[in-house]
């Protein structure tokens, strides 16, 4: 078997070039034990919960180093293993009160969704946070289809470094380089996890030199490159340094974590410096829409007049109602957060993704917004309508134009990389989207949930380059794996 790949256009279907992978000879860094750290346990009972940090240390920079907490996105390619090996982490941190609790959440807890569930894939990014010898990891676990990708850049903004799955006989794929570019232009350092390592033809080597050549592709700098390498099988919940000596558990996984991702590193302590970038939004029958994000300056009270701002729209205000922070696999209240900490919150209900959380106290100059999250631009687009067949009305409940249109708009409140536009039919409705997956899961959801829709065929879209005049049109990377004697045939194509 080899694998052949080139850059093909979405809309004519597929066209292969061989691909040749380089290796360079690279030796990973030695493993090193933090004296601080101390030395992993199994001993669920010694683990527990901090709600906030609690009491930062001043780094040599002067900014203000909260050590006891980590942030980090689990970033991969699809079917690397990523929901897998978060699994495990989970059963490794006390979480679970006992082994029926356990039994009882299933396999693979962090897809929660149906239709994550049937597809096998994670669809929608997640929150959890587990305690390891006294400090807090934030975990976001991420989609790896490249149609799901808007998800990843914006929980990329609430975390301070990655965990780069790469599996033991594939190596990186082309989302693998995509999700890493965006963890390391914004500064990020990545932590290679080589996933899978139990599977007969793993050749971690291998996939180690691949690894390196891609951060050195993506222009990483030196401390980038130095990156640390840690062998797991997230299947049989075993990690090590060595792929022929894996321990009995996670822990060197863990100790990893602690060692080499930064602490979150704050500019401003003081409550009136409050810098929140809202990354996600979550709904509550209850207390309506929570606005997701991570604190980066200042600190947040329950009950604390704040203010919504962004520098492209007008500024909302309004009051903390509760204020959570992530506990295991749910929430916790609490009655302040301070800056470090990936907070969740309700009372505003104008609350969106991009919005920047600052103060609205009287006297108080509040702080410039963030910078808005930006995510990488529609491929595909469709139209989405009432439904006019004979058979009209006789499975869904959501029928009118109006309900279609809100469930459309509606979305866009934390889907990030949809778009949907007004058509010159009063009753149909044009929806973009990164491919063909991204829209045929939002089409199934609204099927499930009991609209009757109308849908027309996906086309390109095609831009105009402002730099040298001419219409462009999307590519993507493909690999598909025939045997040897049919390279010919399929090159061809």
């Amino acid at each position: 078997m080899i694998g052949i790949s080139r850059k093909v256009s979405i809309a004519w279907s597929v066209a292969l070039l061989v691909w040749a992978a380089a290796t360079t000879a690279f030796v990973p860094r030695a493993t090193c034990r933090a004296a601080s750290i101390g030395v992993a346990t199994n001993d669920a009972s010694s683990l527990f919960m901090s709600a906030v940090a609690e009491k930062p240390a001043t780094g040599a920079s002067g900014g203000t180093v909260v050590d006891n907490i980590r942030n980090i996105a689990v970033i991969a390619h699809v079917d690397h293993g990523k929901t897998t090996l978060v699994d495990a982490l989970i059963r490794q941190s006390g979480v679970f009160r006992d082994e029926s609790q356990a039994a009882e959440a299933g396999e693979r807890v962090m897809d929660s969704e149906d239709q994550e569930r049937e597809r096998g894939i994670t669809i929608l990014s997640k929150n959890l946070a587990v305690q390891r010898n006294g400090v807090k990891i934030n975990i976001m676990d991420t989609p790896g289809h490249a149609d799901f990708g808007g998800e990843v850049e914006r929980v990329l903004n609430m975390c301070d470094g990655v965990l780069l799955l790469v599996d033991s006989v594939e190596g990186p794929k082309p989302q693998t380089r995509f999700v890493l570019d965006k963890a390391l232009s914004k500064g990020m350092k990545a932590l290679v996890v080589v996933n899978k390592v139990d599977r007969p033809a793993a050749r971690v080597d291998y996939v180690v030199d691949t690894v390196f050549d891609l951060f050195v592709d993506l222009g990483a700098t030196d401390e980038q490159t130095d990156f640390r390498v840690v062998y797991a099988s997230g299947l049989l919940g075993r990690a090590g340094d060595d792929p022929e000596n894996l321990a009995e558990d996670m822990g060197p996984l863990f100790d990893a974590i602690l060692e080499s991702i930064d602490p979150p590193s704050i500019d401003k302590t003081e409550p009136a410096a409050l810098q929140a970038l809202i990354s996600n939004i979550d709904y509550d029958n209850f207390k309506g829409k929570m606005g997701i994000a991570r604190v980066s300056n200042g600190s947040v009270k329950a009950g604390q007049p704040v203010s919504l701002v962004h520098p492209d729209k007008e500024k909302k205000t309004g009051r903390i109602g509760d204020l959570y922070v992530f506990d295991n696999l749910g929430k916790k209240e609490v009655d302040q957060a301070s800056a470090g900490e990936i907070i969740m919150f309700s009372g505003i209900d104008g609350v969106e993704i991009g919005d920047t959380l600052v103060t609205n106290e009287g006297g108080v100059e509040a702080a410039e917004p963030l910078e808005p999250i930006a995510v990488e631009q529609p491929t595909v687009r469709m139209t989405i309508g009432v439904n006019k067949s004979p058979l009209a009305g006789r499975e869904g409940k959501f029928l009118t134009s109006r309900m279609i249109r809100d469930r459309l708009f509606k979305e866009l409140d934390r889907n990030v990389a949809l778009q949907v536009a007004e058509t010159d039919s009063a009753d149909r409705y044009e929806v973009s989207g990164r491919g063909q997956l991204h829209l045929t899961v939002l089409i199934e959801t609204m099927r499930r949930e009991g609209f009757e829709l109308e849908v027309g065929p996906p086309t390109v879209i095609y831009k105009v380059n402002e730099e040298t005049g001419k219409e462009e049109e999307p590519w993507e990377a493909v690999e598909v794996r025939v045997p040897e004697e049919y390279v010919g045939s399929a090159v061809d194509l």
